[in-house]
C-alpha cells in the first residue's frame, strides 16, 4: 500500500476547464539514477501536452530532471523538454559507470552476483572502503556530474525562464535547507543538491559547504504552495513508502533505511499540510493565512519496489531505460485516472494517512 490513497476522477470531473491546458507545479524527489523513472514520467507528460509547467522544485536527481525540463521549455516547448531530458540521461551514462551518482559497491567496475555481495565477507570490505573520506580517496575533487550538468542544461535560459525552478540542498554546519531559486541556477547548485557526503565533497556556495538536499527535504513542497503558483502540485517520488515484508538480509536492511530516511522529509511536510487542511476545514485556521493545496501523485510504489539501493548507482544505458518505461507507464496509468481532476480537487487523500 502506497502512503497515498488514491481518488479517481469522478463524472463531475470530466468537465472541460476554461482553458485546455491545467496549470501545474512539479514536486520531483531526489534518488539516484532511479531519477530515469522520473525522466519517463515527464517524457510521457509532455507527450500528452495537456499540463501546463509553471514551477518546479526539486532535489538531487529530481532538481537535475528540473533543470533540463525548465531549460527545454524555454528552449523549444514540451518538445524542447523532452529532448533536453533525453540529453540530460545521454550524458549520465555516457560519462562512465556509476561514478555520476558515486558508487557504493566499493568502486568496483566488475559487479558481484547479489548473493555475493550479501555475505559478511563483501560487507565487511564494503563498510571498510565506506570508512574513507572523500577528501582522502578524492583528494582533487573530481566530480563528473559538473560535465553532465554543463552539457545537457542551459542555465542561462532557467535564469530566464518564467517557469520558476526551486532547487534544495543541505547547509552542512547550520543543518539547515536551503533553497535556491531559478535566479540563482548554476551547475555549482545543482551538484549541491546531488552531494552524497561518504562519496564527494562538499559543495561550497557563498562561502557554505551544502550536502544532499534529501536529509532535511526531499523535495521541497513548501515553495509550491504560495498564491504565485498554480494551485495543483504533481509529485513524483522515487523512494516506495511502503514495503510489504520486514527485511531481513543485511542488504536488504540497508535499502529499506535509505528509503526510510530520504522519505521521512517529504512525510514531515506532508503531514504539516494535512494538518493545516484540517484546521481550515474546522475553522480554526484563517483561509488567508494558508492556500488548500490540490495535491496529485505519481508514486514508485508499485514501480520501483523491486530495485535495491545499488540500482541507485547504475547508469548503464540499458537500464535507464528500462526505468523510462516505468515511468511512461506510471504517466499513462495516472493521465487516463487522475488528470480530469486538476484543477478541480486533489487526487491524493492526505487525510487517509494523516487525518
Amino acid at each position: 500500500m502506497a502512503i497515498f490513497k488514491r481518488k479517481a476522477a469522478e463524472p463531475a470531473d470530466i468537465t472541460p476547464l476554461p482553458k485546455g491546458r491545467r496549470s501545474v507545479s512539479l514536486a520531483l524527489q531526489g534518488g539516484g539514477a532511479h531519477g530515469a523513472f522520473q525522466w519517463g514520467v515527464l517524457d510521457r507528460i509532455l507527450e500528452d501536452d495537456r499540463l501546463d509547467v509553471q514551477a518546479v522544485s526539486g532535489v538531487s536527481a529530481g532538481a537535475m530532471n528540473g533543470a533540463a525540463l525548465v531549460s527545454g521549455l524555454a528552449a523549444e516547448g514540451a518538445e524542447g523538454g523532452r529532448a533536453a531530458l533525453d540529453k540530460l540521461w545521454r550524458e549520465v551514462n555516457q560519462s562512465g559507470g556509476r561514478n555520476v551518482f558515486g558508487d557504493s559497491a566499493i568502486w568496483s567496475a566488475a559487479q558481484p552476483p547479489d548473493w555475493f555481495k550479501d555475505n559478511p565477507f563483501w560487507r565487511a570490505g564494503e563498510t571498510l572502503a565506506m570508512s574513507m573520506s572523500p577528501y582522502e580517496f578524492n583528494p582533487l575533487n573530481h566530480n563528473p556530474l559538473k560535465r553532465v550538468l554543463d552539457a545537457a542544461v542551459d542555465f542561462e535560459a532557467v535564469r530566464a525562464s518564467p517557469i520558476r525552478l526551486f532547487v534544495a540542498a543541505t547547509a552542512v554546519r547550520l543543518a539547515r535547507a536551503r533553497v535556491f531559486t531559478s535566479a540563482e541556477m548554476t551547475p555549482e547548485v545543482l551538484m549541491a543538491s546531488a552531494c552524497l557526503p561518504h562519496l564527494f565533497q562538499a559543495i561550497e556556495i557563498d562561502g557554505e559547504p551544502y550536502w544532499d538536499g534529501g536529509y532535511l527535504t526531499n523535495p521541497p513542497l513548501w515553495p509550491l504552495i504560495g498564491e504565485d503558483t498554480p494551485g495543483d502540485v504533481l509529485l513524483v517520488t522515487l523512494n516506495p513508502m511502503a514495503r510489504d515484508e520486514t527485511p531481513k538480509g543485511a542488504g536488504d536492511i540497508v535499502d529499506r533505511l535509505n528509503e526510510i530516511v530520504f522519505n521521512a522529509p517529504l512525510v514531515a511536510e506532508l503531514r504539516a499540510i494535512a494538518m493545516a487542511e484540517d484546521l481550515m476545514a474546522q475553522g480554526h485556521l484563517k483561509p488567508g493565512a494558508y492556500r488548500n493545496v490540490r495535491l496529485h501523485a505519481i508514486e514508485a510504489d508499485g514501480w520501483l519496489n523491486d530495485l535495491s539501493l545499488r540500482s541507485k548507482f547504475n547508469t548503464e544505458w540499458t537500464f535507464l531505460n528500462e526505468l523510462k518505461a516505468r515511468g511512461r507507464a506510471a504517466a499513462d496509468d495516472w493521465l487516463k485516472t487522475c488528470l480530469p481532476t486538476v484543477g478541480v480537487r486533489a487526487s491524493v487523500d492526505l487525510q487517509a494517512r494523516f487525518g
